[in-house]
């Protein structure tokens, strides 16, 4: 029972996914959200758990990926090209541009599916890759996830003109598109938030996020969530460069 409890949040990470992929279809982007933080934070435990009971396997680390893969590359997409038609003022793309009454419509919207496939490309590249034991070499799937599943909450509920524009402009969404693409695969060192003490000269750069985090979660809320995708990079990115020249 001690080797499955591991495998079993994981489960429950490919089952929030899958119901999230549901409700991005249908287009309830709260409950999708919703879903897909559920997920990712039995993402988070699982590994916790693994580690904590000693019984971390092979079979784990490829569920994990399995199920990322759904919550985190699947849904993603999934939501990109909801968004795409919405900022098309498109009813849907249906099959290959022609929407649901037979009139022709913009294939665009599939541009957003590429987040899923770059997505997948970067899990099996996680699964062979020995450097990221300790931190990630790529944007993860799960900061990927997060990052677009804010965008409609955000269209939905925030009041910053600026920002609403820029998710209602089909430009910006094939540009973030391609960025998080390319970010997933690339070979940009990011540092990872396992805790392995909770020393502040071993975790200093992970304290500075979390506490900049609160801070722009306290006074933007929602419009926060892809900012804070922003600054881990740029921590991140700042942490090399330091590191580099010592």
């Amino acid at each position: 029972m001690k080797n499955f409890i591991p495998n079993l949040l994981t489960l429950g990470n490919a089952f929030c996914g899958t119901l999230a992929v549901i409700f991005a279809v249908k287009g309830d982007f709260y409950a999708t959200a919703l879903l897909v933080t559920f997920g990712i934070a039995f993402d988070f435990f699982d590994g916790f758990a693994a580690r904590l009971l000693n019984v971390q396997g092979e079979l784990g680390k490829q569920l994990d990926s399995l199920a990322d893969m759904i919550t985190s590359g699947v849904v993603p997409g999934i939501v990109m090209m909801q968004l795409l038609i919405n900022a098309l003022d498109k009813d849907a793309v249906g099959y290959f541009g022609v929407d649901e009454y037979g009139q022709s419509g913009s294939n665009l919207p599939y541009i957003g599916l590429l987040i899923t496939l770059f997505a997948c490309y970067r899990l099996a590249k996680f699964n062979i890759d020995t450097r990221q034991s300790d931190s990630f070499i790529g944007l993860p799937t799960p900061a990927t996830s997060l990052f677009v599943i804010s965008l409609p909450i955000i269209l939905e509920y925030s009041d910053y003109d600026i920002v609403l524009s820029l998710i209602n402009n089909p430009i910006f969404l094939i540009l973030v598109t391609l960025v998080l693409s390319v970010l997933m695969v690339s070979e940009l060192p990011l540092f990872s938030l396992k805790f392995k003490t909770f020393t502040l000269k071993d975790n200093l750069i992970k304290y500075v996020f979390l506490l900049i985090s609160i801070i722009l979660l306290t006074v933007f809320q929602l419009v926060a969530i892809p900012a804070i995708i922003i600054v881990y990079i740029l921590i991140s990115v700042l942490s090399n460069f330091k590191n580099k020249r010592v």
